[in-house]
């Protein structure tokens, strides 16, 4: 929870605070909420998820997936489809900063008007949501009009370390990224379209037990 404090500072102190919230990417009220946190130690929700983001960067620049400077609570993302013109699957990840096993959500979107592409697009979301039905029972997901939502929760909240939640957070997007595009590789024929996004969810699974 956030509260309205009036303080006074001298405009030379405001002017350096600004400059270190333009450079971290953020506004004035966080940056001085992040330096005060860390003259009493205390770690923000916003500190821990940049170092989740930091993370996931790290995992995912090297699979090909472009990541975009993260907001205090969003990192967005962007993958090539090999379909036609080549088009862009955007990904977006944004945690809460609420306490719970429910840690955020992610986002999947296209920026298309090809009714074709946004049908393929439905499909593999359906595929997905089923196969994730099938492995590890009811998945909190959304598919409609070619996007995709789905929320992230953590079955062992207690303990797991903001570098380990980024790596977590990143392996799933990459299995994602990974199974559809396998899945429009096979795209004239469903069946193996079908068995190709299994394998790999299940490659996925093998590994990662703590995000469902």
């Amino acid at each position: 929870m956030k509260t309205v404090y009036s303080v006074v500072l001298s405009s030379d102190v405001v002017e350096k605070i600004d400059r270190l919230a333009y450079e971290n990417g953020t506004n004035r009220s966080n940056m001085i909420n992040q330096i005060l946190a860390d003259y009493v130690s205390y770690t923000t929700p916003e500190k821990r998820f940049r170092e989740v983001f930091r993370e996931m960067r790290s995992v995912l620049e090297a699979r090909a997936i472009k990541t975009a400077e993260p907001s205090d609570t969003m990192l967005s993302m962007r993958s090539a489809l090999a379909y036609k013109y080549n088009p862009t699957v955007k990904y977006n990840v944004e945690l809460y900063r609420g306490e719970g096993d429910e840690i955020g959500e992610l986002r999947v979107s296209m920026r298309t008007q090809n009714t074709g592409l946004l049908l393929c697009m439905t499909e593999f979301y359906r595929l997905w949501t089923q196969i994730e039905l099938n492995y590890r029972g009811a998945v909190s997901a959304v598919a409609s009009d070619g996007k995709y939502a789905r929320r992230l929760v953590l079955s062992v909240p207690v303990g797991v370390r903001e570098v380990d939640l980024g790596r977590v957070i990143a392996a799933y997007v990459d299995a994602f990224d990974r199974a559809l595009k396998a899945y429009f590789v096979s795209l004239d024929s469903r069946v193996a379209a079908a068995r190709d996004v299994e394998e790999i969810y299940r490659g996925y699974l093998a590994s990662n037990r703590v995000l469902v």
